[in-house]
């Protein structure tokens, strides 16, 4: 059973009737049951599952309510008639209308009957009408009778009157009757003319209330476009999770069921005046767009340029239009679109009004500009000069050529100045009154000319200077002043004094504007701009002043964007990210200021991270985009890393210092899309070519893998009785009759090309140097083994504990027990094997004291067991190839030397030189190379010793050899004992590589380390 539906909306959490009915109609909606549960709910009532109670009980309950009074004496006085005041009563309560204090009938004392308001209420709601319209009299204390009854009964619960009847009532009431008697309100047995009785009323009237009993939602709330919550009359609260979410500021219709499975249907509306989206982009002239959003944006970020981008073009400047929603980009006078044909643009980093939600869209957009530039303001500037605001923008070579104006009929010599994109001023002598001017010739930027039109303007004597009315400033060095009229030019500006560097070093003029660059920036404080020479165009010239207290850039930088690159030639990943303003360049690109570690916030061993974490290069900030770019000059494995951003500072001239923030970024999303591996198979009656992608691929629409048309065999397209097949997530696999592809030696008879292919997110595979086309040579469709990948960094060493294995295909099991590591004549076998988020990395685990791998791994390969030993496979059943002595592989060693202790467990040594003298010996895992110079390797060390600086006057490092000695001498204020603390910082080098490993080349980290000087001295 349902009940209609109900119309609300939602303005600011409070429920209004839609379309604005009258309060009297609120609550009539709610109960307007539909025919169908009338005739169900009001014949059960009154003939089936209420027949146990009399019209008594039914009083009672009615009474309790409120909706019915009895006599004076308590009684329910059934047998007595009903009045039509009594009526329009029970009405208004079974209904649930609200009372109406209005007097619409001139009934003697209505105006203080007791029932004057129900009477009311049920007439401005259709229901009851009066009984003389001409002298608008209603007769409270009349009768009603039995047709009369079934009338108000029909109309108040909007009941569907047949036009077939089969009762005796009058002719105007036999449809009302046939009505009420179907629905059960009536016995079909009645008298319908005659007056009818309060016991028949109350039968009704308590048909009415049950009915109503159903609940109705009160109110609702929309938390999100998924999500709304309604409260029910009965108080009751239903949350209802939408599958389609809502449209905003759209009517929908939504159908819920409340705790007892009755079903409600009601109307909602998600009423939003903040942006949730870029919604679209326009342009009517070649030079501005219009970006529309789908509500309010916040000013600051809508009218920052940097935040959109227009294909191939750039932006000059960006304003919030007055419905603050709608943002106009100017392009530069270098730039312009192309009519008619389609271009985009990209918006970033735009907030919402309130929410400070970040908004980011590619919008496409086609310019068509067929309106004809008109001369849309002329503005007289006294009696020398006039001022033409054309519609759009317009080319400077037709607005500056004399001849184009016309004043009263003659062409005009004047000097124009022009101010991009749409203002010239005209400088000609002009009388005072009334002047007619028409301009001709003058184009848009596509070349449409402007009609000639005769405009009407008005010249006035000007003999005042023009008056600075506001100033803005922008970062200290910048300031604005608008002017009360046009500036021609301005002589001298400085701020306070003359002194200092503060008269102005560049003024730009525009119009009534003049923007004000200094060398040193205004005080925080008031500061008085002092202006000489201000001259406007008729030539009225004075000194003026104007006082300014700075508004200073107080927000500091965010994050709006990270995401990891990988580069494609080297295929080193790079992380990228993007903030909200211009920064200082020096901690945009100081490598402290970032770290990455990996997905549990713990450092891990990686080529381009030092041992805290923190790049090795320096990062790369781009100012025009906003970028920092961080180049990891390694391969990070798939999956998910922490990255913490600290102490970068925006460009303010008094800085801003970022808020510390913490990221995941995922690996996975910078794998580029390539071929991972391809190999044939054969049955009894077809070939298969099998084709792996490095990522799940799509399966629709335009990049789908699926279209046997993107694909090319031996140069010729698949025939019809070839085809392509998904076989997993990230394999296709080509079918064809047997022979077609394979040969008798089951290799590929051909290559293979594929173009235009999307990984799942959308993105084109790309292959280096041809693009979107993938190819498959016939010789890299190999046998079903899985290969190590080629290339000398996929079997590396990352340190003592761990090794990596890159394959050439993605694996589902791995097997430590298939890989052995050998150094020299010594095997290693790994304690435990993983694998990669992606499938294609095992790394081998060395653990325990003598299981570890030397830190000189020169000579050192990796083999495995034999194939039919093998584990090791991937989700088709292939097993990796074995390694055996004619295809070893050499394992590239990356471990990074590090400090160590010696055997008596000292982290150095320090022997007595002099008595102010020391020779500390520090110890490394791996014999080092010094590829620096004897000073640069000095100017690495930093010694104190008792809180002082040491002199470190020398640092001997022998080619090959583990150890590293200094000479030091210390401060000569310092006294020096067996408690004095001496401190060892080694920084710098993994910038310059002064110092790296004899084998692979691996560059020291940074350490620092401190000890008391009695626990490291030896007796020299």
């Amino acid at each position: 059973m349902s009940n209609t539906s109900y119309s609300f909306k939602e303005n600011s959490h409070v429920i209004v009737n839609q379309g604005g009915e009258k309060k009297v109609m609120k609550k009539i909606l709610s109960v307007a049951l539909s025919t169908a549960m009338a005739f169900s709910m009001f014949a059960s009532v009154a003939f089936g599952a209420d027949a146990n109670l009399n019209p008594q009980q039914k009083f009672d309950v009615l009474k309790q309510a409120s909706i019915m009074d009895g006599m004076p004496d308590g009684s329910a006085a059934l047998d007595k008639t009903l009045t039509r005041a009594e009526l329009a009563k029970i009405i208004v309560k079974s209904i649930g209308l609200e009372e109406v204090n209005a007097t619409s009938y001139n009934d003697k004392n209505y105006s203080i009957h007791w029932a004057r308001t129900f009477i009311e209420a049920a007439t401005q709601a259709g229901i009851l009408e009066g009984t003389d319209a001409a002298k608008k009299l209603f007769n409270p204390s009349g009768n009603v009778t039995v047709q009369e009854l079934a009338a108000v009964l029909v109309r108040a619960l909007k009941l569907e009157v047949p036009t077939e009847t089969n009762n005796n009532a009058s002719e105007w009431a036999k449809g009302y009757v046939e009505a009420a008697v179907k629905a059960g309100f009536i016995d079909s047995s009645a008298v319908f003319t005659a007056n009818a009785t309060r016991s028949q009323a109350i039968v009704a009237a308590y048909a009415i209330y049950e009915a109503a009993q159903v609940p109705t939602v009160k109110s609702y709330e929309v938390k999100d476009s998924k999500n709304v919550e309604f409260t029910l009359s009965n108080g009751e609260v239903v949350k209802v999770e939408l599958e389609k979410a809502l449209v905003p500021n759209t009517e929908t219709e939504v159908t819920f069921k409340t705790a007892a499975g009755e079903e409600i249907t009601a109307k909602i509306t998600w009423v939003v005046t903040e942006a949730t989206k870029v919604d679209s982009a326009t342009a009517d002239n070649l030079k501005e767009v219009i970006v529309n959003f789908d509500g309010k944006v916040d000013k600051k970020s809508a009218e920052n340029k940097d935040n959109y981008t227009v294909k191939g073009k750039t932006v000059s400047s960006a304003t919030l239009l007055e419905d603050g929603q709608s943002v106009k980009l100017l392009l530069t006078e270098a730039s312009t679109l192309e009519n008619q044909k389609e271009t985009e643009v990209k918006v970033k980093n735009v907030k919402t009004a309130t929410t400070a939600k970040l908004l980011e869209a590619t919008v496409k957009f086609t310019p068509v500009d067929v309106k004809i530039p008109e001369a849309s303001k002329v503005t007289g500037l006294g009696t020398k000069a006039f001022k033409v605001e054309f519609s759009e923008p317009v080319k400077m070579g037709t607005v500056v050529t004399s001849n184009n104006y016309k004043v009263d009929g003659k062409t005009i010599g004047a000097t124009i100045d022009y101010s991009y994109p749409n203002v010239a001023i005209l400088s000609t002598e002009l009388s005072v009154g009334t002047h007619k001017l028409v301009v001709s010739n003058v184009e848009d930027f596509s070349g449409l000319k402007i009609a000639p039109v005769e405009i009407e303007f008005t010249v006035v004597e000007d003999t005042e200077a023009p008056q600075p009315v506001a100033v803005t400033t922008n970062d200290l060095r910048e300031a604005t002043i608008e002017f009360d009229e046009p500036i021609k030019s301005l002589d001298k500006a400085y701020f306070n004094s003359t002194v200092n560097g503060a008269t102005f070093t560049k003024a730009d003029i525009n119009d009534n504007k003049v923007t004000l660059h200094f060398a040193n920036p205004l005080n925080l404080t008031e500061n008085t701009i002092y202006l000489e020479g201000v001259t406007d165009y008729s030539n009225n010239k004075a000194n003026r002043e104007i006082k300014v207290t700075p508004s200073l850039d107080t927000e500091r930088p965010e994050v709006v964007k990270t995401e990891i690159k990988q580069d494609d030639t080297t295929k080193n990943h790079k992380v990228v990210i993007e903030f909200n303003k211009k920064l200082d360049v020096a901690s945009a690109q100081n490598k402290d200021n970032y770290k990455i570690t990996d997905k549990d916030g713990k450092v891990f061993s990686l080529t381009g991270l030092n041992k805290d974490g923190h790049p090795v290069l320096a990062p790369v900030y781009d100012s025009a985009k906003n970028t920092v770019t961080i180049d990891l000059a390694s391969k990070l494995d798939d999956g998910v890393y922490t990255l913490d951003v600290s102490g970068v500072k925006d460009g303010a001239y008094v800085p801003n210092t970022i808020l510390p923030f913490t990221t995941k970024i995922s690996a996975s999303s910078a794998i580029n899309g390539e071929i991972t591996r391809a190999w044939t198979q054969q049955s009894a009656t077809e070939d298969f070519l099998y084709i792996q992608f490095s990522k799940a691929i799509k399966t629709d629409g335009e990049g789908s893998a699926l279209i046997k048309a993107k694909y090319t065999f031996a140069g010729n397209a698949l025939t019809d009785d070839q085809d392509v097949q998904l076989v997993t997530a990230d394999t296709v696999r080509l079918v064809a009759p047997k022979g077609e592809f394979v040969d008798v030696a089951g290799l590929a008879k051909g290559a293979v090309q594929v173009v235009l292919i999307q990984d799942a997110d959308g993105n084109y595979l790309v292959q280096p140097g041809t693009g979107y086309i993938l190819n498959i040579a016939a010789a890299d469709f190999g046998s079903s083994l899985i290969q190590v990948k080629s290339g000398a960094d996929n079997v590396q060493a990352t340190s003592r504990e761990e090794v990596k294995v890159v394959f050439a295909g993605k694996l589902s099991t791995v097997s430590a027990g298939d890989f052995r590591v050998k150094v020299g004549a010594v095997d290693y076998a790994p304690s435990t094997a993983t694998l990669s988020a992606d499938r294609t990395t095992v790394t081998l685990k060395f653990t325990g004291d003598t299981n570890k791998l030397p830190a000189d791994l020169t000579g050192a390969i990796i083999y495995t067991v034999s194939q039919a030993n093998i584990v090791t496979q991937d989700n088709f059943g292939s097993k990796i190839a074995e390694i055996t002595a004619a295809s070893l592989k050499g394992v590239q060693d990356k471990i990074k030397p590090v400090l160590v202790k010696d055997s008596a467990n000292r982290i150095f040594t320090a022997s007595t030189v002099t008595a102010d003298t020391y020779d500390i010996t520090l110890l490394f895992n791996k014999n080092l190379n010094d590829a620096g110079t004897v000073t640069t390797l000095t100017s690495l060390f930093k010694v104190k010793i008792g809180g002082k600086d040491a002199t470190v006057s020398g640092a001997t490092l022998t080619n090959g050899s583990n150890t590293i000695v200094l000479r030091v001498v210390a401060d000569a204020t310092v006294t020096v004992d067996a408690n004095s603390i001496v401190s060892v910082d080694f920084s710098g080098n993994e910038g310059i590589k002064a110092v790296v490993s004899t084998s692979g080349a691996n560059v020291l980290e940074n350490f620092n380390e401190a000890a008391k000087l009695g626990e490291v001295i030896v007796t020299p």
